[in-house]
């Protein structure tokens, strides 16, 4: 029964391996010069925005710039964690496929 059982459903996977160290390391830093280039986007478009006479366009492209580093930096530092929303299966896996100790004998005659 056991063995019927095992044959019609899928495979279990075990783990899940994660990128390389190499490639991890490369889209954390796309990432940062990314935001980084944004923020002295921001400080450019403030200028230029400041001397157009814009008065409220330049004051929220310098907030832009003064909290694009902390972000830069997390997005740096988060290494990339692999889910692929596999989830392991509960109810038939988690019982037990061995008969208690005692069980098998009662059967048998009692040898």
């Amino acid at each position: 029964m056991a063995r019927q059982r095992a044959r019609d459903d899928e495979a279990v996977r075990i783990t899940t391996a994660g990128v390389s160290h190499e490639e991890d390391l490369r889209k954390r830093q796309k990432r940062y010069l990314l935001s980084m280039t944004l923020r002295s986007a921001c400080f450019v478009g403030a200028g230029v925005a400041g001397l157009a006479g814009s008065s409220w366009l330049w004051p929220i492209l310098i907030v832009g710039a003064l909290v694009l580093p902390y972000v830069a930096v997390v997005l740096a530092n988060a290494q990339a964690n692999r889910s692929d929303g596999f989830q392991l299966r509960s109810g038939a896996y988690g019982a037990p496929e061995l008969e208690a100790a005692g069980s098998h004998r009662a059967g048998l005659g009692g040898r």
